[in-house]
């Protein structure tokens, strides 16, 4: 019976790329791989498939099958050649790579010390908690391990004892017969789940479970100038670690409330300031909250409304730092709404006085000074 042609039985094209070649391969090997497909033909196919890749990913023997086809291959390639099922182990590696985690599947499946947990606790802070720092107390439930069987799991006065179906070694071993030879995997046992020993009388107080939960409560110290969203880790305080292994950490994550009065960009707090059209004509000397208290600031006559003023070294403490941002305060220049008989004579007076030709100046100032801009700009 005449062989089929190495590439029809890959699927790929005559000038197929060494890459090309291997992903066909390795997309058909695991396909008819007989540990995984139980079909009749599936041994043979596989084995088919394997003598084809053996040809094709070796340069001189596909130069060979280009120029010679089946007959280059007669007489075999040596020990190693496409019929034989230990040649070309890289292309086997990668597949039982695949199936089996490495070839042989030696790999211990005994469970070591393994690291605790992380926690998260959520804090809410108020914005003055933020701005200068706080300590706080809090309480958290977490896992540690049972006083009254000491990580044992088992009840006072009596021991684990070895786990009869692996023998205490933690795992299993299972062989399993392949066109390879023979092939051995090893997984965790699944009834001690790799601890090696199992407990026959539970300890009453954590159920054989080895842990309990406990609130605790801890100090958590604030720094100064901390932010909504930021968190704060600490160290060892998180789930304790099995079988040695070391303890998780605890993260602090802060929410800071909103302030009523200031608003928070980076390290500068933002204040808006109202005042109403003759403070802002005349100049006034309002005073401000800060958030060290009240200070005195001077507004000069003529202030316009969206003016901002900085108050320097009046911000949010910078973290590890000696410096803190400024406070920009903002004028907003109130326009009354509802006026009483004087209060409209007078404004009207006011009106009377100035006039409306500075602004209508003004608005052609603007005007001409947009026009002259285009004029610069095309002529």
């Amino acid at each position: 019976m005449s062989k089929r042609d190495y590439y029809e039985i890959l699927g790929v094209p005559r000038d197929a790329d060494e890459n090309t070649i291997k992903s066909a391969y390795r997309k058909l090997a695991r396909q008819y791989h007989p540990d995984v497909n139980k079909s009749p033909d599936a041994e043979e196919r596989f084995k088919e498939v394997n003598e084809a890749y053996e040809v094709l990913s070796d340069t001189e023997k596909r130069q060979a099958y280009d120029r010679y086809g089946h007959a280059a291959t007669q007489g075999g390639f040596g020990a190693g050649g496409p019929g034989s099922p230990f040649g070309g182990m890289g292309g086997f590696a990668d597949i039982f790579e695949e199936f089996f985690g490495g070839f042989g599947g030696m790999r211990s499946a005994t469970r070591g010390p393994t690291r605790g947990d992380d926690l998260r606790y959520d804090l809410e802070i108020t914005f003055q908690e933020a701005v200068f720092g706080a300590e706080k107390e809090i309480e958290v439930p977490r896992l540690e391990v049972c006083p009254v069987c000491q990580g044992t799991g088992a009840e006072p006065g009596t021991k684990p004892i070895r786990c009869p179906q692996c023998h205490g070694t933690g795992e299993v071993r299972r062989a399993q017969q392949t066109i390879l030879g023979q092939f051995v995997s090893v997984t965790t046992c699944p009834r001690c789940n790799g601890e090696r020993e199992i407990v026959t009388t539970p300890c009453s107080h954590c159920r054989g479970q080895k842990r309990v939960t406990v609130t605790r409560r801890l100090s958590v110290s604030i720094p100064a100038g901390v932010d909504d969203g930021m968190r704060i880790r600490l160290a060892g305080e998180g789930e304790p670690g099995e079988r040695g292994g070391p303890p998780g950490n605890l993260y602090v994550f802060l929410h800071v409330k909103p302030h009523p009065v200031f608003q928070r960009q980076e390290n500068d707090i933002l204040l808006e300031l109202p005042i109403n059209i003759v403070q802002a004509a005349l100049g006034c000397e309002p005073e401000v909250p800060t958030l060290d208290g009240k200070m005195k600031l001077t507004i000069p006559p003529g202030t316009q409304h969206g003016t901002v003023f900085r108050l320097r070294g009046k911000g949010v403490p910078i973290l590890r730092s000696n410096r803190r941002g400024d406070q920009l305060v903002t004028v907003r220049v109130v326009v009354p709404d509802k006026l009483n008989e004087k209060q409209r004579k007078l404004l009207q007076e006011l009106g009377d006085t100035l006039g409306l030709d500075c602004l209508q100046k003004d608005t052609r100032n603007v005007f001409e000074k947009f026009l002259d801009a285009l004029g610069n700009a095309f002529g």
